[in-house]
């Protein structure tokens, strides 16, 4: 009865060869791992024999390193790349590794791509410094400080983008516009244009010409309640600018300032569609030429006021565009007349 019955006894020696044999259950395993192995061999050479782009045939070259699509022509190497991109966290907080760094940005005198030495005193591993290699490094800060402005063209510039991102802060000008008015301003630099001039006007002049150029209008008037120098200074500067480098700067719709302007006096809904209507038929007729944009904005929507019965006060309209009462008097009979000249 102690006895292990020959069904229980496991079958461990192979009755032909004399071997080890595998059970049932191991060689079960066994085969699902070779299956597994064999399917994973064979999704890779499909990988490897099947053209990423048009899904071609591909053809091994006589290196047997790389291999090109019949029919695309594509050379597809065997090395596998990593093209995912990983943010740089400078102290290592970010979620993944780092790998590259932030990208260039015309906003600062060398786009960002210089090195800057760490205000930490600490080694790579956290540790405190010591005395003497302190001091070491605060030398190694103030000579890098000034290797980076050691030119008089950095020095420059280092000035007049931080009065382009003063005054963008200022008047809410988006980031790309921003960028466009430190192109400019490095195309000036770079032509001569600047000698004899003051920088902070030709700064101020290059986010005007920057902010109708993206279609983000801010009036002359509202860039320089921000500037440093009066308006007739950063005027001059706009007109040389744009004509030495050739600009081409459209005219401003009047239409691109009513948002803001009804916004600012809160006016109706129907109000403002209104006198993006009117202003739209003072355009095309050409009322709105040689006349500052901003009038036309302010008459179009006092004029709209007018015919959809709202109560709207010309020194309300005056006081959010910084226009005088009599400008818009002036403005509104002009787009009523041209209004009734498209109706007939």
């Amino acid at each position: 009865m102690n006895k292990r019955t020959n069904e229980e006894r496991p079958d461990t020696v192979s009755r032909k060869s004399g071997t080890d044999a595998p059970s049932s259950s191991a060689a079960g395993d066994c085969q699902s791992v070779t299956d597994s192995v064999s399917e994973e061999n064979e999704d890779e050479r499909h990988s490897q024999t099947t053209c990423p782009e048009c899904h071609g045939r591909l053809r091994r070259a006589d290196d047997d390193v790389d291999a090109v699509c019949d029919d695309c022509g594509l050379v597809v190497s065997d090395a596998t790349l990593d093209t995912n991109i990983k943010l740089y966290t400078p102290d290592g907080t970010g979620d993944q590794d780092s790998r590259v760094g932030p990208s260039s940005t015309n906003l600062l005198h060398d786009k960002g791509l210089s090195t800057v030495i760490g205000w930490q005193d600490t080694d790579a591993k956290g540790n405190a410094l010591s005395g003497e290699r302190r001091q070491q490094m605060r030398r190694l800060r103030r000579w890098d400080e000034r290797f980076r402005r050691r030119s008089s063209a950095d020095r420059n510039l280092m000035h007049a983008l931080g009065e382009i991102d003063r005054m963008a802060s200022a008047l809410g000008v988006p980031e790309s516009t921003r960028e466009t008015a430190g192109v400019i301003y490095r195309r000036a630099l770079a032509d001569g244009l600047l000698p004899g001039r003051a920088v902070e006007s030709v700064a101020t002049a290059v986010l005007y010409a920057a902010s109708r150029m993206d279609d983000v209008p801010r009036s002359i008037d509202e860039v320089s309640t921000v500037s440093r120098v009066e308006q007739i200074r950063v005027e001059r500067a706009y007109r040389h600018v744009s004509r030495e480098l050739g600009l081409e700067i459209p005219p401003t719709d009047p239409r691109s300032f009513i948002g803001r302007i009804a916004s600012d006096v809160e006016c109706t809904d129907a109000t403002e569609r209104e006198a993006r209507r009117l202003a739209g038929i003072a355009v095309e007729n050409g009322v709105h030429s040689g006349k500052h944009p901003v009038g036309i904005a302010a008459g179009a929507l006092y004029a709209a006021a007018k015919q959809c019965d709202e109560s709207l006060r010309q020194a309300d309209i005056a006081h959010a565009t910084d226009v005088s009462e009599m400008t818009i008097r002036n403005r509104y009979p002009e787009i009523l007349a041209a209004t009734d000249t498209e109706d007939e």
